[in-house]
C-alpha cells in the first residue's frame, strides 16, 4: 500500500511539474486607460488566447502606461524579450519597417472605410504585418486596431499653416510626423509620453499636440488645449505586437503561436466597434465642455495638403506602388 501511494504521489508530482512547465504568463503593455477601445480589445485578446490554448498561455494586460509610459520603451522591451506583447501605434514601428510610412501618409485616406479596405487587403495591410516579422526586429505584427483620424489640438485658434508658425507641438517619435508639423510651420517636440501631454501644455512646455477624439478626451488634454482643429491629417492604425524572443523564452509552441495570431485577428472587428462607440461619446464630452471645434473650409484644407506634399517625395518615393494601390482601393468604394 505504501509503495502504491508513493507511486501515485510521484506520478502526481511529475504531471504537476509538466503542467506547470507548459503554462506561461506573458505581459501586455497598453498606454491607454481602462475602458479605452484598445484596452478593451487587449482584454478580449487575452481572454481568447487563454480559452483557445486551454490555459497554456495567459496574458496579463497592464493599461494606463503602468509598465511602459512610452510605446517606444515597450517595443525595446519586446526586442530583448522582457515583454510579451504591446499595443502600439504604427508610427514607431515604421522605424523598423519603413514601408509602414506609406499607409500613414498625410491626407491619404478619404474615410475610415477607405483605410480599413486597404488594411484588410492581403497585398497591402497583411503584407505590412508580415514585413514586421521579416524585418529582423524581433517583433511579430498580429493585427491592426482602429485609432480614428488625428487632428491638432492647440491653445490658440488655427485655420491655415501660417497660423501654426512657431507653435511647439508634441509629436510621436517618428521622423516623418515631426517633419510634417515642421512643414506646416510648427515645431515638432518628441520625448513626451501620452500621459505627460496635459502637464506639458499647462506648464507651457508645448502649445498642443495631435490625436483622435478619444485620446484628446480620455487623457484630459481637451481641458488644457481647447482648440481642436479638424484637419484630419492622418489615419494611423494601431498594431498589436508580440515578441519573438519572449515567446521563445517562454517555450510557447508553434501551434499556440498560430492560435495567438488567430485570436488577435478576431479582435479587430470587436475593437472597431468599441472605437466607433467611444469616438461618438468623446466628441459629445468635448463639445459639451465648450471647446472650440474648427472645421476647415475646402480652401483651408488644400493649404494643409499642399504644405505636406514634400513628404511624399521623401518618404513614399520607394512605395509609390503602395500609395497607388491604396488610392485605387478608395476608388472602388466610390
Amino acid at each position: 500500500m505504501k509503495k502504491m501511494l508513493a507511486l501515485v504521489l510521484s506520478l502526481m508530482l511529475v504531471l504537476g511539474v509538466a503542467a506547470g512547465a507548459s503554462a506561461v504568463t506573458l505581459n501586455l503593455s497598453e498606454v491607454h486607460v481602462d475602458g479605452y477601445p484598445t484596452t478593451l480589445a487587449d482584454l478580449e485578446f487575452a481572454r481568447l488566447v487563454e480559452e483557445r490554448t486551454e490555459g497554456r498561455v495567459s496574458i496579463e494586460v497592464y493599461s494606463n502606461g503602468s509598465l511602459y509610459g512610452e510605446e517606444t520603451g515597450a517595443i525595446e522591451a519586446m526586442q530583448v524579450g522582457d515583454l510579451g506583447f504591446a499595443r502600439v501605434s504604427a508610427s514607431p514601428v515604421a522605424s523598423y519597417v519603413p514601408a509602414l510610412n506609406a499607409i500613414q501618409m498625410p491626407y491619404l485616406y478619404d474615410s475610415s472605410e477607405h483605410m480599413w479596405a486597404a488594411l484588410d487587403d492581403p497585398e497591402i495591410g497583411q503584407k505590412m504585418l508580415d514585413d514586421i516579422q521579416a524585418s529582423g526586429s524581433g517583433l511579430i505584427g498580429l493585427c491592426y486596431y482602429d485609432s480614428g483620424c488625428r487632428s491638432f489640438y492647440l491653445t490658440k485658434e488655427v485655420h491655415t499653416p501660417a497660423d501654426m508658425a512657431g507653435l511647439k507641438i508634441r509629436m510621436q517619435n517618428n521622423t516623418m510626423m515631426v517633419e510634417m508639423v515642421e512643414l506646416l510651420g510648427g515645431v515638432g517636440v518628441t520625448g513626451i509620453g501620452p500621459n505627460d501631454i496635459y502637464q506639458a501644455i499647462m506648464t507651457g512646455v508645448i502649445d498642443g499636440a495631435e490625436n483622435n477624439w478619444p485620446t484628446y478626451e480620455s487623457k484630459g488634454d481637451y481641458q488644457a488645449a481647447t482648440y481642436y482643429i479638424l484637419d484630419q491629417h492622418t489615419r494611423v492604425p494601431e498594431i498589436l505586437l508580440a515578441s519573438e524572443l519572449a515567446l521563445e523564452d517562454a517555450g510557447v509552441s508553434a501551434e499556440d503561436i498560430e492560435i495567438i495570431k488567430q485570436c488577435a485577428k478576431e479582435t479587430q472587428e470587436y475593437e472597431k466597434e468599441q472605437w466607433r462607440l467611444k469616438e461618438v461619446a468623446s466628441e459629445e464630452i468635448v463639445r459639451a465642455n465648450g471647446n472650440t471645434i474648427i472645421e476647415l473650409t475646402a480652401e483651408e484644407m488644400e493649404l494643409f495638403r499642399e504644405a505636406v506634399q514634400p513628404l511624399y517625395e521623401t518618404y513614399a518615393a520607394d512605395y509609390t506602388d503602395v500609395i497607388e494601390a491604396i488610392r485605387a482601393v478608395g476608388e472602388t468604394l466610390e
